[in-house]
């Protein structure tokens, strides 16, 4: 019944043209049932998606595809590209030269524009490569995944999870738990290196073309592979890789991996993988061995992929982490250490004792931040940690705020109304001690205790919102 909906809901949008009754769903994860009249008249569902397959274009660029496509882009937000055209700019933009755009894709002679090249550190050191493409493009690329992610939607394998519809990574960590819980307490943890940068074109366009049959969307998405890269004004070919921070990457490195999940699957073996992130749940160090061998031979020789032998290893699980927690023997999620570290880091970037700006702008931009980071690792076991964390991004706050005072009477006026006897304030105002230190005094401590944090402040407490969120 499902693949009859996602039949139909396609073939609707390639009838849009001729018929005008199509159903449209609100977003790509939820397709309509809705069956056009060129629908009915199919005899089975194959013959449906073997005739639709020839036709992708007319359903991609169909009128309420690609007003799907730009209001997702929208909501996404994102940098300009190489033409620093906005989102809000394309609007404007697609009226005059819409009808242009659309000949060129019909046609086969649109040619992408080249990304813009930026690069982010990662959390482990080194930093990762990222494609901006220009809006035009984006809505375009949006438009293509929105029309063939459901079409590969039904043959992914159970066991992946990262970039799909109703799929996410802590159903991910969920399933690992519970792999472990059952005694796979050794895993093969394989770390593939560039991933996104060493894709084979050749390999993947032919795995495209196993299911896409209209070679105007085949030479399309070759067109996008191959875009140029524009790095300090100098554009130069890309002849292997998916730019990694396009719509269509995700979809794509899926398709790609896919291959691995079936592989994984044929020899029986019990993994979960995220993204390039592949986890093989085993019950002794041999067996993970062998499998690190055998699957590491498949990746490079079948796939044409590099294994980062550096970072791939067969472990405890509790000796490595997996999206960000530890799994412990018994399948209890944990954070990992790294977690905690890079929550410090940030914090400590906004919380610099030379920013000088207002601590009421410190409180907002530390709240969003608190907030994502604790709906993410709010399946964890740690209460004592957040607790300790929390004390400590107070402490960060309290030495921000002394040295606001800057004088020695501002600080000791400052304690006086905080409610801080007199003679105890002007103790910690003519104290040498540094800002740190000065920070952890009973006396600063009472002027800003954990109440006047939670209810004056507004600061986002971790642990009592911990308690909280575990409760719903």
């Amino acid at each position: 019944m499902e693949q009859q909906q996602i039949i139909s809901y396609q073939l609707d949008l390639f009838a849009e043209e001729n018929t005008g009754e199509i159903c449209h769903s609100e977003s790509s994860e939820h397709v309509s049932g809705a069956v056009s009249g060129k629908a009915l008249q199919m005899v089975t569902a194959g013959e449906q998606e073997h005739t639709f397959t020839f036709h992708l274009m007319e359903a991609i660029l169909s009128s309420g595809n690609i007003q799907r496509a730009f209001k997702q882009v929208k909501q996404n937000k994102g940098a300009s590209g190489i033409d620093r055209m906005s989102i809000q700019e394309f609007a404007v933009w697609y009226e005059s030269h819409g009808e242009e755009l659309l000949r060129q894709l019909y046609a086969g002679s649109y040619q992408p524009q080249g990304v813009r090249e930026v690069e982010i550190p990662k959390p482990n050191g080194g930093t990762r490569k990222l494609g901006i493409p220009t809006v035009i493009d984006r809505v375009i690329q949006q438009a293509i995944h929105q029309v063939l992610s459901p079409i590969y939607e039904r043959n992914f394998s159970d066991h992946s999870y990262g970039f799909r519809p109703n799929r996410s990574a802590h159903q991910a960590l969920r399933r690992s738990s519970e792999y472990v819980a059952d005694g796979k307490t050794i895993v093969v943890d394989i770390d593939l290196k560039n991933f996104f940068d060493v894709v084979n074109h050749d390999r993947l366009m032919y795995r495209l073309s196993q299911t896409i049959k209209d070679k105007r969307l085949l030479r399309l998405i070759r067109k996008y592979l191959q875009s140029g890269i524009m790095v300090d004004g100098i554009t130069s070919q890309r002849t292997e890789g998916t730019p990694q921070g396009s719509p269509l990457s995700p979809l794509l490195s899926n398709i790609v991996l896919d291959e691995l999940d079936k592989e994984l699957e044929k020899r029986g073996h019990i993994f979960v993988r995220y993204a390039d992130d592949c986890n093989i749940y085993v019950s002794s160090q041999a067996a993970g061995t062998r499998i690190m061998q055998s699957v590491s031979h498949f990746i490079e020789h079948k796939l044409k992929l590099k294994v980062n032998e550096s970072k791939s290893k067969v472990c405890e699980v509790n000796e490595t982490k997996f999206l960000g927690y530890t799994i412990q023997q018994e399948g209890v999620l944990t954070l990992s250490s790294q977690s905690t570290s890079r929550l410090k880091a940030r914090v400590r970037q906004i919380t610099r004792r030379n920013r000088g700006v207002k601590f009421e702008q410190l409180i907002n931009e530390l709240n969003p931040l608190l907030r994502g980071w604790l709906s993410y690792y709010r399946h964890a076991q740690c209460k004592h940690q957040l607790r300790n964390l929390d004390a400590w991004i107070r402490r960060k706050l309290r030495c921000y705020r002394i040295k606001q005072c800057k004088r020695v009477i501002t600080l000791q006026k400052f304690l006086e109304s905080r409610g801080v006897v007199k003679w105890q304030s002007w103790i910690i105002a003519l104290s040498g001690k540094g800002h740190w230190r000065k920070s952890n005094c009973p006396q600063v401590v009472q002027a800003m205790g954990n109440k006047w944090f939670d209810e004056d402040a507004g600061l986002y407490n971790l642990s009592l919102n911990y308690v909280r969120l575990n409760r719903l």
